[in-house]
C-alpha cells in the first residue's frame, strides 16, 4: 500500500489544487478534467515506480486515494477560495454578457444580486463537486492502467496434466 501511497497523494494534490484555482477550475466543467488528469497522474507515476505490472484493482485503488485527497482539498480551499472570488466573478461575467447582450446581462446582474452571498448553496455545490471529483479521479486511475502499463503479467501456471484413465475428482475407477 505505501508504494500506492505517495502517487495517490500527488495525484490528490493536483486535483485539489487545480480544482479551486480560479479559471483554471473551469476546465473541469469538461467532464471533471483535473480529477481524470490526477487520477492519470497517479497511476502514472504508479506504474513507473513499481516493480510488478498494475492491475484495474490497482489503478481503481490509486483513484480512490487521489480523488479521496483532492476531495478533501476542494472543500477545504475552495469554499474560502469561492467567497473571496465569488463578486469578481460575477462581475466579469455580467461585463462579458454587456459585451454580447447588454439587457440579457443586466436581467444576469439582477439574478445574481438577488441570490447574494448565501453560503448554503455553495456548500452543497462544493460537496457536489467533491463527490465528482472523487469519481472521476477513480475513473482516471483505471484508465491510466492500460494507458502507461505496456508490461505483461506473468502467465498463469499450466493446468495439471490430464491423465485419461483417471475418472472425475482425479481418482482412477
Amino acid at each position: 500500500m505505501n508504494n500506492k501511497l505517495k502517487p495517490a497523494l500527488i495525484g490528490g494534490v493536483l486535483i485539489g489544487v487545480l480544482s479551486v484555482i480560479p479559471f483554471v477550475s473551469a476546465a473541469n466543467l469538461c467532464c471533471c478534467l483535473w480529477a481524470i488528469v490526477g487520477g492519470l497522474l497517479a497511476t502514472y507515476l504508479y506504474v513507473k515506480n513499481s516493480p510488478t505490472p498494475a492491475s484495474a484493482a490497482d489503478g481503481a485503488v490509486l483513484g480512490v486515494i487521489a480523488g479521496a485527497v483532492g476531495a478533501v482539498i476542494s472543500l477545504i480551499l475552495g469554499i474560502p477560495i469561492a467567497l473571496a472570488m465569488g463578486p469578481v466573478m460575477r462581475n466579469m461575467i455580467v461585463s462579458l454578457m454587456h459585451n454580447l447582450d447588454p439587457r440579457q446581462a443586466e436581467l444576469l446582474r439582477q439574478q445574481f444580486e438577488a441570490q447574494g452571498n448565501a453560503l448554503g448553496p455553495l456548500i452543497l455545490q462544493s460537496f457536489i463537486g467533491a463527490a465528482l471529483l472523487f469519481v472521476f479521479a477513480i475513473l482516471g486511475g483505471l484508465l491510466g492502467v492500460p494507458i502507461f502499463e505496456k508490461r505483461k503479467a506473468a502467465p498463469p501456471p499450466p493446468p495439471p496434466p490430464f491423465n485419461p484413465g483417471e475418472g472425475p475428482g482425479g481418482y482412477a475407477p
